[in-house]
């Protein structure tokens, strides 16, 4: 399945339905009067979050939504029958924005959340709304109203607690599929994560912490190069970061830098979400040489605490889970 975080499309509510001109026709009434019922109302366009969708790709092949018109009225006063809201399902964590301004419309977030997005127009009026002392028998009725017409951008952010950043290649897709039940592609190449993933993380209590692996960053992602750029916005949401050093690294520090001046870039507060830098795959490293790594790593990062693991050979794991509820404040059992 495609991964599709981004759609456009264009959603017309219904028409409401015209009213009429009729009269009273019985045997037994000589004055019957007007008697012309009014329109039914235009369906209405609503968006309403699903659990079960992980993507936009319905979107890729649909983009037009248009409910169904209202009815026209009828004789006797009958109201003509409304349309029947037009639902349209989008994954939890939809963002909903008017393309012409950005203006944010709705975020759906939980699993049920409607967000009305075109209202159905207004039906018209039958001749027996015209009935008054001066005009015993109108002759007038109103048109139903056009419904709402929008075009709208659809973007998906994932909604994970945590979220692994790193460079390509340091190691985000091996931690998510030792700590979870994900089983992400994982090769020894840069930009082998080409989507981002997801995986659920047992808690101390027994339930569960999603965790999101990244795209890898380099520098100038914010600015659109390479692959993290687009899936930047899926960290938005997260309470909590995880960067990932490569330890065997010729240049540590730098690779710290990098991924820290995308998150100043990018904006949206990522610079100041909490997070844990970790330095990865010190299995490679001489034992000798890692606490003076971690030292300097440390001294970088304005002397917050590194932690230093191997996924690979899951060394050191529970201490970074230990760190992770910590800063989620979820008590250890």
């Amino acid at each position: 399945m495609q991964f599709i975080d981004q759609a456009r499309i264009a959603v017309k509510a219904g028409r409401g339905g015209d009213g009429i001109v009729a009269f009273r026709r019985e045997k037994y009434v000589p004055a019957g009067g007007p008697s012309g019922g009014d329109g039914g109302r235009g369906a209405d366009v609503l968006l309403v979050a699903d659990s079960n969708l992980q993507t936009l790709l319905d979107f890729k092949y649909k983009r037009l939504f248009q409910a169904i018109d209202g009815r026209r009225g009828g004789p006797n006063r009958s109201t003509g029958a409304s349309g029947t809201p037009l639902l349209i399902k989008v994954p939890c964590g939809t963002e909903v924005r008017d393309t012409r301004t950005g203006i944010l419309l709705g975020d759906l977030t939980d699993a049920g959340d409607e967000l009305l997005v075109a209202a159905g127009g207004r039906g018209g009026l039958g001749n027996a709304h015209y009935l008054s002392n001066r005009n015993r028998a109108p002759e007038k009725f109103t048109e139903g109203r056009e419904g709402e017409e929008w075009l709208l951008r659809l973007e998906l952010k994932l909604l994970a607690e945590v979220g692994i950043i790193g460079l390509p290649n340091a190691g985000k897709s091996t931690l998510i599929s030792v700590l979870s039940a994900a089983r992400p592609k994982i090769a020894d190449y840069p930009f082998t994560t080409l989507v981002p993933n997801l995986g659920v993380v047992r808690r101390p209590s027994g339930d569960g912490t999603v965790f999101a692996d990244i795209p890898g960053l380099i520098a100038g992602a914010a600015q659109g190069a390479g692959l993290g750029h687009d899936f930047l916005r899926h960290i938005e949401r997260t309470r909590l970061l995880i960067h990932l050093i490569d330890a065997s690294s010729s240049d540590v520090l730098g690779d710290l830098q990098v991924v820290e001046q995308e998150l100043l870039a990018y904006g949206h507060g990522l610079s100041d979400r909490p997070r844990l830098v970790s330095l990865t795959k010190i299995e490679l490293v001489d034992p000798d040489e890692l606490p003076g790594l971690v030292s300097a790593v440390q001294e970088a990062h304005g002397g917050l605490p590194v932690l230093a693991i191997s996924a690979a050979a899951s060394m050191r794991l529970k201490e970074l889970l230990s760190a992770v509820w910590q800063q989620l404040g979820i008590k250890e059992l």
